[in-house]
């Protein structure tokens, strides 16, 4: 029975490091891009990669009772957010720009993989179905949202295409069916990964309402 509980443990372990390695590179690129964007130097660069690769985890523990100075224990992944923003820095810029031309696919690789780490996180530490969920937006999302304030952005996260909704349903499927094999759970990041580009491509907005109009209506008709 405990190797049991051992296997399974060992085997979310290794899922977990997987959607992390995923989500730190996507995120790693997608903050260095934004701040050579903004014209950052070096050290904003990588300051900027490395809020994006990790915010959205530092939020989902506060949130949940995680003590943040775990942060300092992952070396690895800081290691490779690093490498991945040295090399974004020094490759050429036709290369960037090329890139940057794909800065909503490499959110929705960052999205998914954070978004079912957070999950798998949250079910590992057998919470209830509504922290899953905010699990997963918050890991999904956070990272994406501090570095879009910090580059003076409006956050990706309240742009018209549908973005959070993709990382809260993948936590509603993990926390649900409680999948676990590494194919069922690669399968819901594609997915994740394709809702998230058709909502761009199609321009999928979530329902609004918008109080310019009226405003101008009632300051047109004051001066009338």
């Amino acid at each position: 029975m405990n190797r049991i509980v051992r296997r399974r443990e060992f085997k979310l372990e290794w899922e977990f490091q997987a959607f992390s390695i995923i989500g730190t590179i996507a995120f790693a690129v997608s903050g260095a891009i934004v701040a050579m964007e903004e014209e950052y130097d070096i050290l904003g660069v990588f300051v900027l990669g490395l809020v994006t690769a990790f915010g959205g985890g530092v939020i989902r523990n506060l949130l949940i009772g995680v003590p943040v100075t775990t942060l300092w224990s992952q070396g690895f992944f800081l290691k490779t957010a690093g490498i991945s923003i040295l090399i974004v820095f020094v490759l050429p810029i036709a290369w960037i720009l090329h890139w940057k031309r794909s800065e909503a696919y490499f959110d929705a690789i960052g999205l998914a993989a954070f978004a079912i780490q957070g999950a798998s996180y949250a079910v590992n530490a057998h919470l209830p179905l509504s922290a899953v969920m905010v699990a997963a937006m918050l890991t999904g999302i956070g990272g994406g949202m501090i570095r879009d304030i910090m580059a003076g952005r409006k956050p990706l996260v309240l742009r018209d295409e549908i973005y959070a909704m993709w990382a809260i349903g993948a936590g509603l499927v993990i926390g649900v069916t409680d999948i676990q094999k590494p194919w069922q759970l690669f399968t819901l990041f594609l997915l994740v990964v394709l809702f998230r580009m058709l909502s761009v491509y199609y321009k999928l907005k979530l329902p609004r309402r918008s109080l310019h109009h009226t405003t101008d209506r009632n300051h047109n008709g004051g001066q009338s």
